[in-house]
């Protein structure tokens, strides 16, 4: 007997914060990797979560009662999930990454444990399925950060995911009232620049830090983006071409 059957569909961190020590599913191991809640899916009996790699995001889908993880990267063109050439997909079809890719859209990365998925049997103890293989380490300096931090405080939704869109229409009214802005949309400044100067703005705002370096706001600005289904400040930077544009007519 599965020790999910009680639960339910869980599209966030309900999956993992229903579930009492007596009747855990998910082994946390001592190493800790960047991933997002775990979502369970109902194109196979399993779970998902995407886990931050130095190269990129990965798409992690586990099926109950199966030792090996199904592995998917995300398209950097296309953003869809590209299953790995060793995934089987009898057991991890398409349809199966896509729910995974679609529960997990918007969920913010943050420190948490490693997972080990274990099926408990009625009549023996639970016995440890083999975890992932080990991710390429990534630096936890960024999604430690207080700067990252603020932005979660500020933009995530009760469901636990992030709005971008909100996000992005802080930038845009930050654009739209600044004097310095405008000065630099006169002076036909380009779009990095402009973004730069109001990101910078909004980070030290939210976070009351006003010696931010580049590189603390440049490895936010780029966490953003593996959450985000698409580049995370695009919205904005459309409107500042927009107003770029206005500008030069």
């Amino acid at each position: 007997m599965k020790l999910l059957t009680h639960v339910g569909r869980c599209h966030a961190s309900c999956i993992e914060s229903s579930l009492t020590t007596a009747t855990l599913l998910f082994n946390y191991v001592v190493m800790m990797i960047v991933r997002t809640v775990l979502v369970e899916l109902s194109a196979i009996p399993g779970i998902a979560y995407r886990q931050k790699l130095s190269s990129g995001t990965g798409l992690v889908v586990m099926r109950y009662g199966t030792a090996q993880p199904g592995l998917a990267t995300l398209s950097r063109t296309s953003g869809d999930p590209v299953p790995a050439s060793n995934a089987n997909l009898e057991l991890y079809p398409i349809n199966a990454f896509r729910e995974a890719f679609a529960l997990t859209s918007g969920l913010p990365f943050s420190r948490r444990g490693k997972v080990q998925l274990i099926e408990q049997a009625s009549s023996r103890e639970p016995e440890p399925t083999s975890a992932i293989e080990d991710a390429p380490l990534v630096d936890f300096s960024i999604v430690d950060s207080p700067e990252y931090q603020a932005i979660l405080d500020a933009y995530t939704s009760q469901k636990g995911e992030l709005s971008f869109h909100l996000l992005n229409k802080d930038l845009i009214q930050f654009a739209s009232a600044s004097k310095v802005m405008a000065e630099m949309i006169a002076s036909n400044a380009t779009i990095e620049d402009l973004r730069n100067h109001a990101v910078r703005a909004k980070f030290e705002t939210l976070t009351g830090n006003t010696r931010l370096t580049d590189a603390q706001l440049n490895g936010v600005v780029e966490l953003l983006d593996e959450i985000s289904p698409r580049t995370a400040l695009r919205e904005f930077e459309d409107e500042l071409r927009r107003m770029l544009g206005h500008a030069k007519r």
